[in-house]
């Protein structure tokens, strides 16, 4: 069965996957292989949307598809009635800091804030005016006022750090959204997303003692956790991709900081302390399993994340902490490559630029060029893909024999590769840096 696809959708995966980097939208159009570790994703989201928590460490060589499967456990997971904050660390974002780093990376997972509604971000407004909505409807009912409902509500956050403030920032915004002062409203949903830089500022526009600052971030996650529940989702799940960049930290202190955070936050999982709150981490094996500088480097965290010593050869062990993700097969990357043509055509099989041959052919070039790493690197081979329809498609009458004997696939050491596309005669006909 043919599946129609349209342009806007093409074009998004297509640009994407021909950068290098995942797509916003049309992931189901792509996605293959890997079913044992969504499953077990898919079997946390359930967890924290039954008021559990979860945590897990995503782990892969560059290019070996952990933001497309970190993307593709957020769409699952916003399906299933979950909040999710995803952002991406670096230098200037951190888990903790004492610059401002930690409150930075804060602000970037409220901006990226998604529900299903939502799910570009930007939802942080709608979720405390759902709240508000329905504590509006549920006063009415009582004959009391909203702000008494919010406040009955809310009492029980008051024991988590900044709980207090918290309620006061809701029954503000309630305010505002009461009168119709924008005002206010702007005001609450700032010192929400941590972008208060002094108590003093934050104290003359809300009347409150606390900002968010680098020290609280955690807490606040597990006081947004608790607050998205009231509101009537199931639960927040936070996505950190690059995590390497703590691995880059060349202050050691400042690094071990950082993993003492993530300690934390997996102590708190593992308990079962962190009502409705899930982490996923994605981060490269050298991250992981480096014993100077990696997570390893801390003995902690090395006994808790460490792989199962039964787990071994093509046995698996799904139940711990790390997910560590499998190479695709030669078979999924068939259907891979094949779907890419699929979307490249628009769904139509009369406009396909390549036969199943020509797909098969590819590969094994591939394999030739590059050996099994392009299996566990599948960017390299899927932006080659690319550009070689591209070619076709700019040059009609163009055969696929006649490109792909002068297709050079060449992977350097840092996971990006050259398509050199060269005529009958020698010259160069089409280059590409991937």
């Amino acid at each position: 069965m043919t599946t129609t696809i349209r342009p806007k959708d093409r074009d998004s995966v297509l640009q994407s996957l021909r950068a290098g980097v995942v797509p916003r939208a049309g992931q189901h159009l792509i996605q293959v292989g890997r079913t044992r570790e969504i499953e077990t994703l898919v079997n946390d989201i359930d967890r924290i949307a039954d008021g559990g928590s979860g945590f897990r460490v995503v782990i892969g060589e560059y290019g070996a598809g952990k933001t497309f499967f970190l993307n593709l456990v957020r769409a699952v997971a916003m399906e299933r009635k979950l909040v999710v904050a995803s952002a991406d660390l670096n230098p200037d974002r951190r888990l903790h800091a004492s610059g401002g780093q930690a409150r930075s990376l804060y602000a970037e997972l409220m901006r990226n804030l998604s529900t299903r509604t939502k799910p570009e971000g930007g939802a942080l407004a709608g979720i405390v005016e759902k709240f508000i909505a329905t504590a509006k409807t549920d006063a009415k009912a009582q004959g009391l006022a909203t702000e008494v409902i919010i406040r009955e509500r809310l009492n029980h956050l008051t024991e988590l750090v900044n709980g207090y403030d918290f309620a006061d920032v809701i029954a503000a915004y309630c305010r505002g959204f009461e009168e119709g002062n924008e005002e206010l409203k702007a005001n609450a949903i700032r010192w929400l997303r941590g972008e208060y830089s002094t108590k003093t500022d934050a104290r003359q526009a809300l009347g409150v003692r606390s900002i968010i600052d680098d020290a609280s971030i955690y807490d606040q996650l597990k006081l947004l956790s608790r607050f998205v529940r009231l509101a009537g989702f199931s639960g927040l799940l936070v996505s950190l991709d690059e995590l390497v960049n703590l691995y880059k930290l060349a202050n050691t202190q400042a690094r071990n900081s950082n993993y003492e955070q993530i300690l934390r936050i997996l102590n708190d999982s593992l308990q079962g302390s962190a009502e409705g709150l899930g982490f996923v981490l994605g981060g490269t094996p050298e991250f992981l399993l480096d014993p100077r500088r990696g997570l390893y480097s801390y003995p902690a965290l090395q006994s808790r994340l460490s792989q199962n010593s039964f787990a071994t050869g093509a046995l698996v062990d799904f139940s711990g902490p790390v997910v560590r993700l499998s190479s695709l097969t030669p078979e999924d990357f068939y259907v891979l490559l094949q779907k890419i043509r699929g979307v490249f055509a628009l769904g139509d099989e009369s406009k396909y630029l390549v036969s199943d041959q020509g797909i098969f052919s590819f590969m094994e070039h591939c394999s030739k060029r590059i050996g099994e790493a392009y299996f566990r690197t599948p960017r390299t081979t899927i932006t080659s893909f690319i550009n070689l329809l591209a070619i076709l498609e700019q040059n009609p009458g163009t055969a696929w024999q006649e490109l792909l004997g002068s297709v050079e696939v060449l992977a350097d050491t840092g996971g990006n590769a050259d398509l050199a596309v060269e005529s009958e005669d020698g010259d160069e006909f089409a280059s590409f840096k991937m």
